[in-house]
């Protein structure tokens, strides 16, 4: 019939009282914290030859390409188009909300 919450053993009650003993991050520095891949976030020289001419070998330029291809964010990669937009570089095609499709211009 029950009878209410059972008794830890004493390989239990050791791990808890060492648990207690250590310091909170030694417990939460473990095997799963992984040192986290820093992405670039500056956008690279729109002026660079380089740069244009990677672009316009793309056949399909959104955001996730371009950020895949330069190793960008999306949120960078879409400041990017939409200054080379400005600077009449790439044409908006189509899209929606969430997807942009440019191309390149004529020049």
């Amino acid at each position: 019939m029950g009878g209410g919450k059972k008794r830890p053993t004493i390989k239990q009650m050791t791990r808890i009282q060492t648990r207690k003993d250590q310091p909170r991050k030694e417990r939460k520095s473990g095997k799963l914290t992984t040192e986290k891949k820093s992405l670039g976030i500056t956008l690279p020289d729109l002026n660079s030859k380089k740069v244009i001419n990677e672009l316009k070998t793309m056949k399909v330029l959104t955001p996730y390409t371009v950020a895949s291809r330069f190793d960008l964010r999306l949120s960078v990669a879409k400041d990017l188009l939409k200054k080379l937009e400005r600077k009449k570089t790439v044409e908006y095609v189509s899209g929606s909300k969430n997807l942009k499709i440019y191309k390149h211009s004529g020049s």
